[in-house]
């Protein structure tokens, strides 16, 4: 019965490291990743995990657009938390010019180890 007894508590062990590592994961976004349509008035970045506000973020940025000479060019948005604690907002200051943005957004839970990502759509 001894082994089995050592063999529960070193599972368990093994069970509560891998919890304690588990960083926040991008499930989805509005708009999606490589979506093309019109000019969104937020962006929806949603996580698998609750966000340390203080510690997330995001950069708005186009990356491209017809006669662009200076890429990528930074857009004036607004950050921050959504209702739901796993999901934070970008929201431009002006609508987008027909382009391609990318969002690149930094996230940070409650085991505080970062997360950097990005995601890229069009505008028409």
């Amino acid at each position: 019965m001894r082994p089995l007894k050592i063999s529960l508590v070193l599972a368990s062990g093994l069970l509560l490291s891998t919890l304690a590592q588990a960083h926040p994961k991008l499930l989805s976004s509005t708009p999606a990743e490589g979506a093309d349509g019109a000019s969104p008035e937020k962006i929806e970045l949603h996580f698998s995990e609750n966000l340390m506000t203080q510690f997330s973020g995001a950069r708005l940025v186009m990356t491209e657009m017809p006669g662009m000479a200076h890429s990528p060019m930074p857009m004036k948005a607004k950050v921050s938390a959504g209702s739901d604690p796993k999901t934070m907002l970008v929201t431009p200051l002006a609508p987008l010019p027909a382009g391609t943005y990318q969002v690149e957004w930094r996230a940070v839970s409650s085991d505080t180890h970062p997360i950097t990502g990005n995601v890229t759509f069009k505008v028409k």
